[in-house]
């Protein structure tokens, strides 16, 4: 089910469970997990984007391997908050695995966190091949990190 808050999305949590991140790439799907008490968000790895099916059964994995309880999946709007191409995109993206899957599944707002994630990479002096390798799970880490961090802030 996807939740439109995020409240909504926090009650139907099981509790100790982790959530998965993803960064929905037009190449890869970056993918990202955290930790059982929801205060870290580790970048895990990169999928080559294929056909949904294909991705959704690797993600399945993923989620049944690490027990995994919600799905934060990153909603690139405009920076104006409206929604072009990619948004339309994530929003497909996200109700066709809700079709696959009972987990709850958060849209969250991903504004500039490719460019984030770049930035600390050139900061860290990463070369052009690296920054290419990671940026989309380190993104997805990002995701889930802001929609962790704002989940906290919840009664």
């Amino acid at each position: 089910m996807i939740f439109n808050t995020l409240a909504e999305f926090k009650s139907a949590l099981p509790h100790g469970t982790r959530l998965v991140g993803l960064d929905l790439g037009e190449k890869t799907i970056g993918l990202a997990l955290s930790d059982s008490l929801r205060l870290i968000a580790s970048a895990r790895t990169n999928l080559k984007r294929a056909k949904f099916a294909a991705n959704a059964v690797q993600i399945e994995q993923v989620i049944a391997q690490e027990q995994a309880g919600g799905l934060v999946i990153g909603l690139p709007l405009n920076m104006d908050g409206s929604s072009g191409a990619a948004a339309q995109s994530a929003r497909a993206f996200a109700r066709n695995f809700a079709a696959r899957s009972p987990l709850p599944i958060l849209l969250w707002d991903e504004r500039l966190s490719t460019a984030a994630v770049t930035r600390t990479l050139l900061a860290a002096d990463a070369s052009r091949q690296r920054r290419r390798e990671v940026v989309d799970k380190m993104a997805a880490a990002y995701i889930l990190q802001g929609a962790l961090d704002a989940m906290r802030n919840l009664p």
